[in-house]
């Protein structure tokens, strides 16, 4: 999610909507002096308020979350479903149910470059300067931000599951349902590390989004998201194996229309952890050193 942030004459970017509820008095802290997590809480959640309340000015940065799981469910049903239907043994109504779950998979990872554009925009724009001379838990910047983009993620898997519905999806387990949901969102999580990373590390939200193009189309594309891996390339196959997206999607596969589970589902959680392992202090350590 971007957020556009006005420069007054005088150069201060003025407060940011919301911003007041964090500044409050200065938190009580330890006597390390660190601040409790009752008050990271607080500073969270007036965090959260504050990018819906951008949202809310901003209607044009719900445009992907809305229009992507529209656009794209109606295009691969429309242009590909007959084809790759036929290859399923089941035509077009055989594809919308590979296709549903394959989408919402790939949902999480283009959500969450959101979450570095908008990290890169609010540095360049001067906001995180502003939330730096607050009396703010640092962290709370960062898990505000991915509890936003979690709820777009959210919003958008939404849209895609009752788009899928109108086009002939059929919902047979909603417990099923509601856990590739859940998997689909603590994939998308971790992967907003990375997204966190780049929107630091680079110099402004072309430069994340272009980087994050590089790493989506490859990912995509060479997974089980869209067609069948058996009609690939020997070399390819070997990558789909191992590409985390192709485990999330016959992950959610599995879960949503029946079929194999335990073990995408236990490489999907395995990815999850270890990118945040790995992502999550280095996000922090450069959003903490950033000039």
């Amino acid at each position: 999610m971007s957020s556009a942030t006005t420069v007054t004459p005088s150069g201060d970017a003025p407060a940011a909507p919301g911003s007041a509820d964090v500044a409050g008095p200065a938190p009580v802290t330890g006597a390390d002096g660190r601040i409790p997590l009752r008050s990271h809480l607080r500073h969270t959640g007036a965090l959260v308020r504050r990018n819906l309340l951008w949202i809310r000015q901003d209607p044009e940065s719900m445009f992907d979350a809305v229009l992507f799981p529209i656009v794209f469910t109606l295009l691969f049903v429309y242009v590909f479903g007959g084809s790759i239907g036929q290859a399923l043994g089941g035509g077009q109504e055989a594809y919308v149910q590979y296709i549903v779950p394959g989408l919402m998979a790939m949902m999480g990872m283009n959500m969450a470059m959101g979450v570095g554009t908008g990290f890169n925009q609010d540095f360049n724009t001067g906001v995180m300067d502003r939330f730096r001379s607050l009396p703010i838990g640092r962290g709370s910047v960062l898990f505000a931000k991915i509890a936003v983009e979690i709820l777009r993620m959210l919003i958008a898997t939404t849209i895609l599951l009752v788009v899928g519905v109108l086009v002939g999806f059929d919902i047979t387990d909603w417990p099923g349902l509601f856990a590739a949901v859940g998997l689909s969102v603590v994939f998308g999580s971790a992967l907003m590390w990375i997204f966190i990373t780049l929107g630091v590390a680079m110099k402004n939200a072309q430069s994340v989004q272009a980087m994050g193009f590089l790493v989506l189309m490859p990912l995509q594309f060479g997974s089980s998201i869209f067609a069948p891996t058996q009609s690939m390339p020997g070399w390819l196959q070997s990558f789909t194996e191992y590409n985390p997206l192709s485990s999330l999607a016959d992950a959610a596969r599995g879960l949503m229309v029946g079929g194999p589970v335990a073990h995408d589902l236990w490489m999907t959680l395995a990815w999850s952890v270890g990118i945040t392992a790995v992502m999550a202090p280095i996000a922090i350590h450069k959003f903490r050193t950033k000039s």
